[in-house]
């Protein structure tokens, strides 16, 4: 770790000079303005140190000069959130909070909403994110006024709004992989009542990975965005805001490094058990003396990988095609002693993927489409230091239809067991329809000059409904319609189809007590309960999960500067965790018995003479389970049992596995996924005036994440080893500013930390997949702005 520092203390020397990267990461959207920066975490538009709320806010035009396009980018301006790609599924973490599961049912457990739209689904978080206003996060649970399942944060995407007057923007860049990013937008005035904006993204870009076995690169980016947004305001108390979105993705799924602890692709002697199932990092576990299986608990695979260039699927390449339509709007009428304000909105996602698992399957995803609406009626009332109120409602409707299966044949297994077309190993169709009504309200009371009292409730119905037909499995089973199909959808009626129902209602609460003892220091303390509703899987039903979060922190402004400090504790019950425990059933979904969850954050912007602007923050993260059975995929290394088989999954750790009493592997002590214990970064941004030649803006941001891990189960195949990442920018601007070029550089050190990681066992292949995430990148942007 030493020379890790060292090399970061000379790039940010360095890069001050030469390179930089956006920063206004924290608090801060400029260096050249004491603009207050304002966000609408409660609803209600204040200025950012003014919010009891843990925030980052990225401006929009940070955005744009960082070249983000997805979901993804957004950790680099904010390292506090993790956020990771595992194939075309997005996941976001936040305070070692997050969701690591594919299910059909399983919801996000930190919010993701754009203009007040709810996302939910890990493949509809891949759409397109351009033409911004900023970014807020927000840690902590958020469900009084944030909505459903807001469990561990949210994340707030705001977008750019029509100008009353005509104005065009445009950023374009090139960069290596043939990168090609477009970004922009037009503002067209309609008269005196406002505005229309038609705006756009288009990225064009190779694969970031390399394969000896295949003749494709993959993990390439091709995508389009286009928005019209409407903005009116006809009469004084009325405002109107109308966007209509659409979006398409055609890409090639980076494909999964993997070792095979069998014969075959992908296979490494030097890595297997052995005979007694306990060689080369592997533990023997259970006591039934007819079973000799183990884990990989201390396995060494990943050392083995070329992060930018190994073997994958001998079925790749993956790919993915995905196409949204999203309509949505605002509408606020200012009846002076109150506000009511309608948010709704409404997603079509069609997606189609074929995803190449390892060694050689291939899940043939032939539908995966979501439709959502959601809809929150509200009602404001009071003014700024006096008694302020809000309540409301709101309703979310969510429709998923999935066509899937997981396929295999020649040559990579022989025709009898799946006939000359080859056969699907699991196929399924699922329709699951989701309802959530809710009635909340929040209130903020003056009881001095200087100290206030926040409290608020939250009362969240859920339910949920499964179809689940099941189809008998194809291998070895000529009789399955499963069997010697070829590559194509299946027909023949299902052997029975299962109804599936889950259910469950929360009254979740916040209680706040605010002390402002001047116009320039906010310290706060607060109590909040979080709640995400249950549901099912393949497997069974699993419970909701619940939080109850305390917080207490700092906000200190020092004129254009600010210093935030806050520190939290969760006791977090039933937190959901998937495993996946063998490819030809799937994954399953766990309730933790419970977890610990606390830390520090320090958040600082300062601003250096009148031109620059220093920002650095400090994480430390606690985050461990206190009591988790579970069950393990595992190696068999026993001959087969002539009426048990063997086996791939293990949940019972006696001698017995046919007998009660069941003993589980007990995770207690493991850290949760995607939670590093300390997350630091920092930068600076300077502006030299060149006179009536301009501006001169170099910049630099780095950031350092200590170890974690990608899985409950804390295996060592599956830990991130600590990185920094140091982007880097340096632009000039023109003297009226409307013209720029930005030269820019990201991940400078060129590290590619884990999104994914994973042991599975599926009857032979016991496998061992990773993914990782991009390379350093580097180029050239034009900025025109008008």
């Amino acid at each position: 770790m030493h020379s890790h520092a060292i090399r970061a203390a000379l790039l940010l020397g360095v890069g001050a000079i030469a390179l930089a990267a956006p920063v206004h990461a924290q608090d801060a959207t400029e260096v050249d303005a004491d603009k207050e920066i304002v966000v609408t975490a409660q609803n209600r538009v204040q200025n950012v140190q003014d919010v009891p709320i843990a925030i980052q806010v990225v401006s929009g035009e940070d955005v744009e000069k960082a070249g983000i396009s997805d979901l993804t980018g957004i950790q680099r301006l904010a390292p506090a959130v993790q956020i990771t790609n595992d194939t075309n599924l997005t996941r976001v973490t936040l305070r070692g909070i997050g969701t690591n599961d594919n299910a059909e049912t399983q919801d996000a457990s930190i919010v993701v909403n754009i203009d007040g739209e709810y996302i939910n689904r890990p493949t509809v978080m891949n759409a397109s994110l351009f033409d911004l206003e900023r970014v807020e996060v927000l840690r902590g649970p958020q469900g009084t006024l944030q909505g459903r399942n807001a469990t561990g944060g949210a994340v707030n995407f705001i977008t750019r709004k029509p100008g009353d007057d005509f104005g065009f923007n445009l950023a374009a860049s090139y960069g290596n992989f043939d990168h090609v990013l477009v970004q922009g937008g037009v503002d067209l005035p309609i008269g005196d009542i406002g505005g229309i904006r038609f705006s756009g993204s288009y990225s064009k870009r190779d694969g970031f990975f390399s394969h000896p076995n295949v003749n494709v690169r993959t993990g390439n980016d091709n995508s389009r965005a286009g928005r019209v947004s409407l903005h009116l305001n006809p009469i004084d108390p009325l405002t109107l805001d109308l966007a209509f979105e659409v979006s398409a993705v055609d890409n090639i799924i980076a494909g999964n490094a993997f070792v095979n602890y069998n014969n075959g692709l992908g296979s490494n002697p030097a890595l297997v058990p052995g005979p007694g199932c306990n060689q080369n990092g592997w533990t023997r576990i259970g006591a039934d003396p007819r079973f000799v299986v183990c884990i990989p608990q201390n396995t060494n695979g990943l050392a083995t990988i070329d992060r930018k260039n190994y073997v994958t699927s001998a079925r790749a390449p993956s790919r993915n095609e995905q196409d949204s339509k999203v309509v949505r709007g605002k509408i606020a009428y200012d009846f002076e002693a109150a506000t009511l304000t309608y948010t709704g909105g409404y997603r079509r996602t069609v997606e189609a993927f074929d995803a190449a698992l390892t060694p050689a399957f291939l899940f043939k995803n032939f539908a995966n489409n979501v439709e959502t609406q959601s809809h929150e009626l509200r009602l404001n009332g009071g003014s700024p230091g006096s008694f302020e109120w809000q309540f409301g409602g709101f309703y979310f409707k969510e429709d998923l239809f999935i066509e899937r299966g997981l396929f295999n044949g020649p040559p990579f297994l022989p025709t009898f067991l799946t006939g000359p077309n080859g056969a699907f190993i699991n196929y399924f169709r699922r329709d699951v329809s989701s309802r959530s009504y809710s009635a909340f309200g929040q209130v903020d009371i003056p009881i001095t000059d200087e100290l206030s009292v926040t409290a608020g409730a939250r009362y969240t119905d859920d339910s949920r409904t499964g179809i689940f037909p099941f189809y008998p499995g194809g291998l070895g089973n000529p009789s399955s319609p499963l069997f010697n199909t070829g590559i194509r959808r299946i027909t023949a009626a299902p052997q029975r189809t299962d109804i599936l129902r889950a259910k469950a209602d929360k009254l979740t609460w916040l209680v706040g007590v605010n002390y402002k003892p001047d116009s320039d220091t906010l310290v706060y303390a607060k109590v909040s309960t979080g709640f995400k509703a249950g549901g099912f899987d393949t497997i069974g039903q699993y419970a909701p999960e619940t939080n109850t979060a305390y917080e207490a922190g700092i906000k200190r402004s020092f004129g254009p500067s600010t210093i935030n400090f806050s520190g939290f504790y969760y006791d977090y019950k039933d937190l959901q965790a998937a495993v996946l425990l063998d490819n030809t059933i799937g994954g399953q979904v766990f309730n933790a018995g419970g977890a610990t969850i606390w830390g520090l954050e320090l958040d600082a912007s300062i601003k250096v003479f009148d031109s620059g602007r220093f920002t650095a923050s400090i994480n430390y993260l606690s985050s461990k389970y206190d009591d988790f059975l579970a069950s393990y995929a595992v190696f068999c290394a026993s001959e087969t049992h002539p009426t048990l088989g063997c086996l791939t999954g293990l949940g019972d750790l006696d001698s017995d596995i046919t007998s009660n009493p069941v003993v589980q592997p007990n995770l207690a002590g493991n850290r949760t996924p995607l939670a590093p214990k300390w997350v630091v970064a920092a930068g600076y941004e300077h502006v030299f005036d060149l006179g009536s030649a301009g501006t001169l803006t170099p910049s630099v941001f780095t950031r350092f994440k200590s170890a974690y891990f990608m899985d409950v189960f804390n295996f060592r195949d599956s830990r991130q080893s600590g990185f920094f990442q140091t982007d880097a920018t340096l632009e000039w601007r023109d003297e009226t500013g409307k013209f720029g070029i930005q030269l820019f550089a990201r991940n400078l050190e060129d590290n590619q930390p884990l999104t994914y990681a994973a042991f599975t066992a599926a009857g032979n292949d016991d496998i061992y997949n990773w993914q990782f995430s991009a390379p350093r990148t580097y180029g050239v942007r034009m900025l025109l702005d008008f």
